[in-house]
């Protein structure tokens, strides 16, 4: 404290001339707060003062009537045609995408990308007999695509290569899978690996067989003729010349022959093939017989042959073309009237395989439904909180590389500007909810799901069936990284949530995943849908206009409490039994990561 007041240092009358400007301004800032329209309580343009409009959660809930209707109409667009990542015919699903926001009045803009992508060139398969004479050529295309409407099925990176070698039966191709053949004496070294698909990530399939030394491998489809297409590559998403910064068009790239690189990248071919053709190679070895449950999962009844090898021979021929391609990214923006720096994004991605019904489509369709409702939103005067961005990612099927590039081009915006980043995939492919996020969105992401119809259960809301689900409510963590949550989160560190219908799809990535599929069996009436849009919408809304982010960070730390306790009992057994395999397979970095 002063040894006299402050007051003793003016002349007389000069703290009312310093006091009364102080006075004003004060009572002027007041006023000024008090005119000013709240949270839920926006200034119409044209108008000379506060106009309430409803609260942003029950207008977006009040457009719901019809919407089932308009997401069928843009999904039936969405998907007449395939749209492959860098091939022509994705510019008209980018083309149809961006006019729809500009539709609904909103200010949009679009990023282009030239990573590195890989096609199917030739392909070509033939069974022979062990004098190497001609038996049969087999087919290396999809039955369920009749009309040859489709990218062929290939295995996206897969390297060029040739094997002319007996074939072996390995099951999923699961690590145990490979064990059991040891016990039996088989080997696949210098052979022809043949799985069944359902032993994971189909990379990690084709990695575990090429460390065994096998020269090739196929992987076979379900028996309903579909076959399933998709990427081999390792390592993580993004493009593959550009790890850690953005594939602009005039960025450096790595050479193939640098490690960053040439580990990415499987070191033998594969190739996706039908059952039939599976069926076909499968009957015809010998060797040990096949084990009873790897029988039952073929379908092929008791007359099938061994594991092998041989004694037939395949030979198997794949070149790939891999080429720079140009990607487009289409954003949407919605400017925040108080933190207009502050970001919650909303993504999907509009490349697809085949069609796209499911996989990635029923995503897009919900997301122009959320955003035809946040522009009918802005022309009755709402205005968000925070700014909310809308993502069209383009070739996330490669290994989400539209999404990384961005993320890794805007990385220092994002770490200091986005508050969360809400991602819908394949947002319906059968009958529940299921869900995925960081902890802190948990409370967040059951709240909202308090305010919507259930799709299925009249009478119900999507809390009311969800919690009945499978036990209780089950929130995953996000430790995958097979969508575009994957930069956001593991790159970049913001919060996430992925939403989607149904656990799973058994047309995903084939020919089976139409439109015609969606409209008989997956969602008839787009209830389904419906539903994601009005979970998907509302949870940005409140992450956009809550005056305080509703994080849950006691949820988190309870998270963090069980992990890091999980980990330690993990670490404590190993140290017990003094086995050391855990570090060789990195998977300490695993347990590190979530404790």
């Amino acid at each position: 404290m002063p040894p006299f007041p402050a007051r003793a240092l003016l002349p007389p009358g000069a703290a009312v001339r310093v006091l009364l400007p102080f006075g004003l301004l004060l009572l002027v800032s007041l006023l000024v707060l008090r005119a000013r329209p709240g949270p839920d309580e926006r200034r119409l343009p044209g108008t000379g003062g506060a106009h309430s409009v409803p609260d942003p959660a029950a207008l977006s809930l009040s457009l719901s009537p019809g919407a089932n209707a308009t997401i069928a109409d843009d999904l039936r667009v969405l998907t007449a045609g395939p749209h492959l990542a860098g091939t022509p015919p994705a510019a008209g699903v980018a083309a149809h995408v961006l006019s729809r926001l500009r539709a609904a009045g909103l200010r949009t803009v679009t990023r282009d990308y030239t990573p590195l992508l890989s096609y199917r060139s030739h392909a070509s398969l033939a069974l022979l007999a062990p004098d190497r004479s001609l038996l049969s050529h087999l087919s290396v295309d999809e039955p369920a695509d009749a009309g040859r409407r489709l990218v062929r099925p290939y295995h996206a990176y897969a390297p060029s290569g040739a094997a002319l070698a007996e074939a072996v039966f390995v099951n999923l191709g699961r690590e145990e899978d490979f064990v059991a053949l040891d016990r039996l004496g088989v080997t696949v070294r210098g052979r022809v690996a043949v799985a069944v698909r359902g032993g994971g990530y189909r990379g990690g399939v084709v990695a575990r067989a090429a460390a065994r030394g096998a020269a090739a491998v196929l992987i076979a489809g379900r028996a309903d003729g579909g076959v399933e297409r998709g990427t081999v590559i390792l390592g993580g998403p993004g493009d593959p010349l550009t790890p850690g910064w953005a594939a602009t068009d005039g960025a450096q790239r790595l050479g193939f022959d640098h490690h960053a690189v040439s580990r990415r990248f499987p070191t033998i071919p594969s190739m996706p093939v039908s059952a039939e053709t599976a069926s076909a190679i499968i009957r015809t070895l010998g060797g040990p017989p096949l084990p009873a449950e790897w029988r039952a999962g073929l379908g092929l009844g008791d007359h099938v042959g061994g594991v092998g090898p041989g004694p037939t021979l395949l030979n198997f021929t794949y070149q790939e073309d891999r080429k720079m391609a140009r990607i487009k990214d289409i954003f949407a923006i919605i400017k925040g009237y108080e933190e207009p720096d502050r970001y919650v994004l909303l993504g999907n991605h509009r490349d697809a395989w085949t069609y796209g019904a499911v996989d990635p489509n029923s995503g897009t369709a919900a997301l122009l439904d959320v955003a035809r409702r946040l522009g009918i939103m802005l022309q009755s005067g709402w205005t968000p909180r925070r700014t909310i961005i809308i993502c069209s990612w383009d070739a996330e099927e490669f290994g989400m590389i539209g999404s990384t590039e961005w993320v890794e081009e805007n990385l220092g915006d994002l770490h200091s500007k986005a508050v969360a980043y809400l991602n819908v995939d394949c947002a319906v492919q059968g009958v529940g909810l299921f869900a995925g996020s960081t902890p802190q969105l948990d409370n967040l992401l059951v709240d909202v799901t308090r305010q919507v119809k259930d799709p299925d259960v009249e009478g119900k809301t999507v809390h009311d069936t969800w919690s009945t689900m499978n036990g209780g409510i089950n929130i995953e963590r996000l430790a995958r990284t097979d969508s575009d949550f994957a930069p956001f989160l593991h790159h970049a560190g913001i919060p996430c949530v992925d939403l989607y219908y149904g656990k799973e799809f058994p047309g995903y990535h084939t020919a089976l995943d139409s439109y015609t599929w969606m409209e008989k069996h997956g969602d008839p009436l787009f209830l389904r849908h419906l539903a994601i849009t009005e979970i998907w919408g509302l949870l940005a809304l409140r992450l956009a206009d809550d005056l305080v982010l509703p994080f849950g960070y006691q949820t988190y730390a309870s998270q963090l409490q069980v992990h890091q306790l999980f980990f330690r009992i993990t670490v404590s057994i190993f140290i017990l039994v003094g086995d050391c395999f855990l570090c060789h397979d990195k998977g300490l970095h695993a347990y590190a990561y979530v404790a």
